[in-house]
């Protein structure tokens, strides 16, 4: 038996992606570039994973080897892949939380053109609950209140985009800048 393969991981998401009714990718994030490394690739096994659970009622598939766990409303469906021996119920927190998250910055109105019209806070807010495969955060309260949306607003705006960027961007400053301050004294001693 392989153990390396057991061993824990933060690497907990391998892709998280979005397709309409007909298949058709909507979003897709891939965090592992070694499991499908070519855009191709990555559509063929869309394909499969929507072939297999457009007209099932489940929440759960194991397809080409990877957990797939997934949702539908509407004309959407939304899956969060992992690997054969991940969490499933660290992966349902996933998609839970995109979810709910989606629902609230789409006003409960989580269909194709509502999404394709909020794109950029789409892509805010699975960059809040991912980064590179690590789960960041599954509460959808917290996502929310970090891209800075709140529910009595309009969709997210591009000034509370550019704000959101902004602070990140100011935090990866002061961060370098702590970092050089220290390099420094460290050299000077």
């Amino acid at each position: 038996m392989d153990y390396a393969t057991l061993e824990p991981s933060l690497y907990t998401v391998k892709a998280l992606f979005i397709l309409d009714n007909d298949g058709n990718r909507l979003l897709s994030k891939y965090y592992d570039r070694e499991l499908y490394p070519s855009i191709k690739e990555q559509k063929n096994f869309e394909r499969n994973v929507f072939n297999k659970t457009h007209k099932a009622d489940n929440e759960i598939a194991f397809v080409e080897g990877m957990t797939v766990v997934y949702k539908s409303s509407i004309d959407l469906f939304f899956y969060v892949v992992g690997s054969a021996q991940e969490n499933e119920l660290m992966l349902v927190s996933v998609l839970s939380c995109l979810f709910e998250s989606l629902s609230q910055i789409l006003r409960k109105n989580v269909e194709r053109r509502c999404l394709l019209d909020n794109m950029e806070g789409v892509f805010l807010i699975v960059d809040e609950i991912i980064d590179g495969g690590v789960i960041l955060e599954s509460d959808p309260q917290q996502v929310l209140q970090k891209v800075n949306y709140r529910a009595d607003e309009s969709p997210l705006s591009e000034q509370s985009v550019a704000q959101h960027i902004t602070e990140k961007l100011a935090l990866t400053t002061n961060v370098l800048q702590s970092a050089k301050e220290q390099i420094k004294w460290s050299i000077l001693k």
